[in-house]
């Protein structure tokens, strides 16, 4: 299982990487394989802001369509439009091509909050 010790993580199954006030947000490993092959990744918030924990998109898989939460209150900045004709991006690179959003982040309190890739592999009990 692969767990970055340089991201942040969510009890949703999101990566954070944070970069100044913009974070770049993904799925993890762990939550590619349980979906399975990713076929679709839906993004309708780009330039809108969210609080945290709002849908952000949706992933669609061959067997299910799960929400994604937003990790961090912020402004939707830029989707990875690669996802678009390259989804399957999502599993075979979930840290780096299968990126999702980048957000202006509006509270950098909140970091604070988000899980250890140590507290992360305890969570899904890796």
């Amino acid at each position: 299982m692969n767990i970055p010790a340089n991201l942040k993580y969510t009890k949703d199954h999101e990566w954070v990487s944070i970069d100044g006030e913009i974070a770049t947000v993904g799925i993890t490993d762990f939550a590619q394989k349980e979906l399975g092959d990713i076929v679709y990744v839906e993004v309708e918030t780009l330039d809108q802001t969210l609080a945290k924990d709002e849908v952000f998109g949706t992933v669609e898989a061959v067997k299910t369509v799960s929400d994604l939460f937003l990790p961090l209150s912020g402004e939707i900045i830029a989707f990875n439009d690669d996802l678009e004709s390259n989804p399957e991006a999502v599993n075979s690179d979930s840290y780096g091509a299968g990126w999702m959003v980048k957000v202006k982040i509006s509270d950098a309190s909140e970091v604070a909050q988000l899980l250890s890739s140590e507290d992360y592999a305890a969570l899904i009990g890796a």
